[in-house]
């Protein structure tokens, strides 16, 4: 009896392997590279990006082209030299709302395809993976604006305010970008259907687009939609861009609620995506 106890003594005990944390940096480096990787080398996708708000500008602008100064003026509540300087901050801000959608259908094509399951199989986690292809679909957005910019200098657009100032835009077009990106995939994260990125954008996108400040002025809207407008990130995006196009000044507020919408996502997103983001 002793022996045996001895020798069971002797034998070492085998103890299952604690959980380690695993860095997500060099996982969260080689996701973001593959989006940005399948936007171009999409032509397609890159093409349809660049050349949508430049259409705004092209169409929707010039609309306005017959309409004297003075009667727009009185309209947008501003001094202006054509709508098309107006416009342009606005058109920039709602691009960066359908920018989301774009995320979300390679999310589910990922899923289809097989590639989410292998990699959710490895060490890299559902927040790796979610911030990844939010960042990647915030970037891909940011290939408008440079396009924008040149568009509206050819339409004969004179641009205000300093380094600095439109350095603050930029990060705040970023901040919606990524937001909205955030948004996007946290309501599509359990979902492998195709059409479902496209219905919830055009459920969402419209509404938020016209009660916002990004078209015309929100002191022309009923009630019901200035509220709307008063919490609508996109407005503040138009508003900040606006004071800078226009007058060469900003209000660094609006950058702040920008950066608050967009912590906010990032933080329900990645909640959301923990739990939720399956491949079936």
């Amino acid at each position: 009896m002793n022996g045996a106890t001895r020798m069971a003594d002797a034998v070492p005990t085998v103890r299952s392997p604690s959980p380690t944390y695993v860095p997500q940096g060099s996982q969260f480096a080689g996701l973001y590279g593959r989006e940005l990787l399948k936007t171009f080398r999409n032509p397609w996708v890159l093409l349809i990006t660049l050349v949508q708000p430049f259409m705004w500008l092209a169409f929707f602008g010039s609309s306005f082209s017959g309409v004297p100064l003075a009667a727009l003026d009185v309209l947008l509540h501003a001094q202006i030299q054509s709508y098309l300087q107006f416009l342009l901050p606005g058109v920039l801000s709602t691009s960066m709302l359908s920018i989301g959608m774009f995320g979300s259908m390679s999310t589910i094509q990922d899923k289809r395809f097989g590639f989410m399951k292998r990699i959710l199989i490895t060490p890299t986690s559902k927040a790796t993976v979610y911030l990844a292809k939010a960042l990647g679909s915030a970037t891909r957005g940011m290939v408008q604006i440079p396009v924008m910019i040149a568009a509206a200098l050819v339409f004969g657009v004179r641009l205000e305010g300093d380094p600095l100032l439109w350095a603050g835009w930029i990060l705040g077009l970023v901040l919606l970008g990524f937001g909205f990106s955030c948004f996007f995939l946290a309501v599509t994260a359990s979902s492998t259907d195709w059409q479902t990125p496209g219905v919830i954008s055009n459920f969402i996108t419209m509404p938020l687009m016209f009660a916002s400040g990004a078209l015309f002025p929100s002191a022309n809207f009923p009630g019901w939609m200035q509220t709307i407008s008063d919490y609508n990130p996109v407005t503040y995006a138009a508003l900040f861009g606006r004071g800078i196009v226009l007058n060469g000044t900003a209000d660094w507020t609006y950058l702040g609620y920008l950066a608050i919408f967009a912590a906010a996502m990032v933080a329900i997103g990645t909640l959301i995506a923990a739990r939720y983001l399956k491949v079936e």
